[in-house]
Order: structure tokens, then C-alpha cells, then sequence
């Protein structure tokens, strides 16, 4: 099977889901869980939907979208109006961002989602496997009109008109190891699958202990996690990238910002944020109705991501 990137103003202009179910088990990271998937296809206009198979119905399910982010605290998580929550969610919505996919209903048997090996590689790979299917329905890009700020203190991220989706990112982090900070990178031709997917997600060996002692980083191993020491990364296996944690904040903040509810036409630029700031950014959005706009329809010099198009038999 290959993967096609396509243009705007071809046959990504519809919707997408699975052309079967994909499953997938791991460790969760925080709460060290035995965590389950099983993503099936919906139906045009469903969206991305999380149903938590261990709570029973009706009140299991919690909708993918900006406005039901509750916790923003080392990655992202959603809340329903019962409390029922669905946490590190951003990998897998990477996923289905750069692969293109609109509608899916994720079964999942406990609070958060498998970590795997600490990227959205595997969930790609799989989703790549499996195959997508063309609905007869049309995507809504969200078009930024205006430029939209969020500045904390030193930390800023900005949203602003483009021709594409694209993210330039700087990270600064007092640590030797971690010397390649900035990453700028437009979103299409197959980029996030070749260029941001395998980064992996990246911690430090001296908040470990702290991290733990609050319940948090359970599952955490040198499986699913990059961890540095100083000067050193003590992966056996380094590094997938010399820039490999600025490309995994990228990697967050492409998940994150898809729980806007479609596709982005519009330029991220991005200093020393993470999860908070993406989810700022998305409700400071929304709040100003001139800033955005829905389009179904662009012209074909408009490109967005690689939509991982399958041929299906």
C-alpha cells in the first residue's frame, strides 16, 4: 500500500474514515494502565468520538473538540459533562490529522490512551494498514482570517492566515543534550508521516522520582520515552532525529490543535509552549468570530497535510 499526498482541491475535499477497525494495546504513561484500543469507522459529520468501554452507557462517550478539554498538565485530556475523562489523547489525534481522518468512534477500556512507543508512528502505520474510505460528504477546513496571539511571560503561539498548515516551532530547554531547538515545516507532501510521526516524547531523569511520587509517568520506560540525563540521552538507540524534541512538540501541538473539529489553513508559530498554550489558543480563537472561517472549498493551490489516500478494493 502507498501513501498519496493530494491537494486541497482534490480528493481531500471529502471526508474520511477507516475503511476497517484498527486495535491497538499498550502501557499507558501516566497511570501505567493495560491500556486498549478498538477504532472503528463512523459515519460522515460523527467526528472523532472517545467511548469508554469500562463506564456504562449512557454517559461514556466525550467528543473530541477544543471545548471539552479539561487538563492540560503533561498532555491533554477531555472531559464529558458527567466527568468522565480520556486522557493523552494528542498522539492519536496527530494521527488522525496527518492521516487524514475525520470521523472515528475509539473504543478505549480505560482513562487514557496506550502510550505505545512514545510517538503516533504506530497509530499511523496501522491506520496506513488498514486503509481509508472516502465519504460522500465534504470536509470543513477552518481558514484563519486573522492573526491570534497567546503570550505568557516569554512563552508565545500564534495562529495567522496561510496558504497551507504549517508550524515553526523553538523549544529552549537548559539541558546539553538538547542543542537542535527550532523546527519550521509546512504540512504537506506526506511531512507529518516521513517528518514529525516517529518523534518520540521526551522527559528527565531527575523529575522522574518527582513525577512518580504524584502518580504520574507509571508506565513510563526507555520503550516510550526519550529520557535525558544531563548531557546524555540514555536510549540505547539515541535518537530518531538530531532535533527529535522539538519535532515531538510539534507532533502535540498538531494533535492538539485538531480538536478544532477539521483541518487548519493557517500558519502556527510557536516559542517554549505545550498543551495549555495549544488549548489557549484554540478557545481564544473560537471566541472571536471574525478571526476564522469555514471553507469547503479552496483553490488547488491550496495543499494541506498528506491524507494517506488507499486505494480500496
Amino acid at each position: 500500500m502507498e501513501c498519496h499526498s493530494t491537494s486541497f482541491g482534490t480528493g481531500d475535499k471529502q471526508q474520511h474514515t477507516l475503511a476497517g477497525e484498527a486495535r491497538f494495546e499498550g502501557v499507558t504513561l501516566h497511570k501505567g494502565f493495560a491500556g486498549k484500543l478498538l477504532i472503528k469507522p463512523a459515519l460522515p459529520n460523527h467526528g472523532i468520538v472517545f467511548k469508554r468501554t469500562d463506564v456504562k452507557a449512557p454517559e461514556n462517550s466525550v467528543k473530541a473538540r477544543w471545548d471539552n478539554v479539561s487538563d492540560t498538565a503533561l498532555c491533554t485530556t477531555l472531559s464529558n459533562q458527567s466527568g468522565l475523562k480520556v486522557s493523552t489523547i494528542e498522539h492519536l489525534m496527530a494521527a488522525f490529522s496527518g492521516c487524514g481522518i475525520d470521523n472515528a468512534l475509539v473504543e478505549i477500556n480505560c482513562a487514557e490512551v496506550p502510550i505505545m512507543d512514545g510517538s503516533a508512528r504506530p497509530f499511523v502505520d496501522m491506520f496506513e494498514k488498514v486503509g481509508l474510505y472516502q465519504q460522500q460528504a465534504s470536509r470543513r477546513f477552518i481558514k484563519i482570517l486573522k492573526p491570534i496571539e497567546i503570550l505568557e511571560k516569554d512563552a508565545w503561539i500564534e495562529l495567522s492566515p496561510a496558504k497551507n498548515f504549517s508550524i515553526d516551532f523553538e523549544i529552549e530547554f537548559n539541558s546539553e543534550a538538547i542543542k537542535d531547538t527550532s523546527f519550521n515545516i509546512s504540512l504537506v507532501n506526506g511531512a507529518f508521516h516521513h517528518e514529525i510521526s516517529s518523534a518520540r516524547t521526551f522527559g528527565f531523569l531527575e523529575d522522574v522520582d518527582r513525577m512518580r511520587s504524584a502518580g504520574l509517568g507509571l508506565g513510563g520506560s526507555l520503550k516510550n520515552v526519550v529520557v535525558v540525563d544531563g548531557s546524555k540521552v540514555l536510549n540505547d538507540d539515541g535518537l530518531r532525529f538530531k532535533d527529535e524534541f522539538v519535532r515531538h512538540k510539534i507532533l502535540d501541538c498538531v494533535g492538539d490543535l485538531y480538536l478544532c473539529g477539521g483541518p487548519i489553513i493557517g500558519c502556527v508559530k510557536a516559542y517554549k509552549t505545550g498543551h495549555y498554550f495549544n488549548n489557549k489558543l484554540l478557545r481564544k480563537l473560537f471566541s472571536d468570530k471574525s478571526s476564522w472561517t469555514w471553507a469547503s472549498q479552496e483553490s488547488d493551490h491550496t495543499l494541506f497535510e498528506d491524507q494517506l489516500q488507499m486505494a480500496i478494493a
